[in-house]
């Protein structure tokens, strides 16, 4: 983890984080426990006869690992988690607001630079996103 985010994790979690996979993205996403306990209870109270909700739990909270920063900032990821999100060496540790998602560094190469590609109309923005001003 950056030198410059241990502190704020220190405080916020007392170095306690939450690593799963992300259901879109062949990466891993992690949060402080504080961070992961909101989603968690957004998770657990979706219907329980919708096929999707039901894939997103089995996915998010069955892939779950806990871990704990070490004294160095460093932490274990599963070996499971690994091979879901295919890192086996080089790896890229991303910020996104409360959680950072971790990517194999070739993947994330190949990802980013699809994404730079794609033009801008080919999704639309979902309205959220629209009316950002930057």
């Amino acid at each position: 983890m950056p030198t410059r985010f241990r502190d704020q994790i220190a405080a916020r979690s007392h170095g306690h984080l939450v690593m799963t996979v992300d259901l879109t993205d062949r990466c891993l996403l992690i949060y402080t426990s504080i961070d992961w306990e909101v989603i968690e209870q957004k998770l657990i109270n979706l219907p329980a006869l919708n096929p999707a909700a039901r894939r997103a739990q089995r996915l998010l909270l069955g892939h779950l690992s806990e871990v704990e920063l070490d004294a160095n900032g460093r932490a274990l990821v599963a070996p499971f988690l690994r091979e879901y999100a295919g890192i086996t060496r080089d790896a890229v540790l991303v910020g996104q607001g409360v959680r950072f998602e971790l990517w194999d560094e070739k993947h994330w190469n190949e990802s980013r630079a699809e994404w730079l590609k794609a033009e801008q109309g080919d999704e639309p923005l979902p309205p959220e996103l629209a009316s950002l001003t930057l």
